[in-house]
């Protein structure tokens, strides 16, 4: 069970999600304020704020929340915010990449790295575990929408570059830049996903037993509870037995 894939239904069993609603929203709003600045506060016309929306809305973020981060950015609310990469790695030689979204990168630097410090990680140089990884465009449906031979040839005509089914549901990559129109493909053959979005997708994992993931767990939970970070990759891998140890 690869880490990049799975860390949302572990949050999920958890009941982390729930626990952090209020903080999930403040985040999907400010992608959301920072998009519609960067470039037009129509989503159709922006695609990463179409993406934004959309993450917001399977997210269940209120639609008047989303209006109000859209707004935002024609009052200049968002201006000063700059979105910073940090990469490190956690317990066990785990390679951990985060993604922030700041107005004081002192005050984030120094964040991110006690939190790494505090909880057996270190934090790296930029590019120390970059490498590790790939930009890749992620869309999640649903176990029920059809079974691994659907998906996959819905995925063949999309233009997609993998797909990895499981009773969870299936997960499928594609190039960064081709999201949008892949995911638009494959929604008109299979309905509606769970989730539509750009992730860094390991290309090499590292398994960890239930101590090292418990201790992982620890430090990725820290640097989430962060107002400046907005999301956090890793590369760990665990099996099923340690994942229905961390479910209970």
């Amino acid at each position: 069970m690869a880490g990049h894939s799975k860390w949302a239904n572990i949050q999920h069993r958890k009941g982390r999600q729930d626990a952090a609603r209020s903080k999930l929203f403040s985040k999907l709003s400010k992608e959301i304020t920072v998009s519609a600045k960067m470039g037009d506060p129509d989503p159709e016309k922006n695609p990463r704020l179409r993406l934004a929306v959309k993450e917001a809305k399977q997210n269940s973020v209120p639609k008047d929340v989303i209006e109000r981060a859209i707004k935002k950015s024609t009052a200049g609310d968002g201006d000063d915010y700059e979105e910073i990469r940090y990469e490190g790695y956690g317990p066990n030689g785990i390679a951990v990449i985060v993604e922030a979204m700041t107005d004081n990168k002192n005050r984030t630097a120094s964040n991110v790295r006690s939190i790494f410090s505090k909880n057996g990680g270190n934090l790296g140089e930029t590019g120390s575990v970059g490498f590790m990884f790939e930009r890749k465009g992620e869309i999640i449906f649903p176990s029920e929408i059809g079974d691994e031979d659907t998906v996959m040839m819905a995925a063949i005509e999309s233009g997609a570059e993998d797909v990895e089914s499981s009773e969870d549901g299936h997960i499928i990559w594609c190039i960064d830049t081709n999201l949008s129109d892949v995911a638009a493909v494959l929604e008109s053959e299979l309905g509606e996903s769970q989730s539509m979005k750009l992730v860094w997708k390991p290309n090499t994992t590292t398994e960890l037993d239930l101590e090292g993931m418990q201790k992982l767990m620890k430090l990725v939970d820290a640097l989430e509870d962060d107002d400046d970070v907005q999301r956090v990759t890793t590369n760990f891998e665990i099996n099923d037995e340690v994942m229905s140890q961390i479910s209970q």
